[in-house]
């Protein structure tokens, strides 16, 4: 069994939220099995700037679905929605 990376934008509810700490509350909800590899951010728009992460995940049924659901629960965050998939 592989791994897949998935870009994963995360929105911040309010433009006011510290995305670092943002990053630090995303790497402590993942799922086990799951690691994010790197954070990127992009400018979205009125000082609203969303979070990618980079996760890794192991190729099984359910792929990136826990880690969606992990981050989605989180009171910090409006909306996730997966960009990018491929095996690694």
């Amino acid at each position: 069994m592989g791994k897949v990376a998935a870009e994963i934008k995360v929105m911040p509810n309010s433009p006011e939220i510290d995305l670092d700490k943002l990053q630090e509350t995303l790497e402590q909800s993942l799922p086990e099995g799951a690691k994010i590899n790197r954070f990127d951010r992009e400018e979205v728009a009125f000082g609203l700037v969303a979070v990618i992460p980079t996760v890794l995940v192991p190729d099984e049924s359910g792929g990136t679905e826990a880690v969606e659901e992990a981050f989605s629960a989180l009171d910090e965050v409006e909306s996730v929605s997966v960009q990018n998939v491929g095996r690694i």
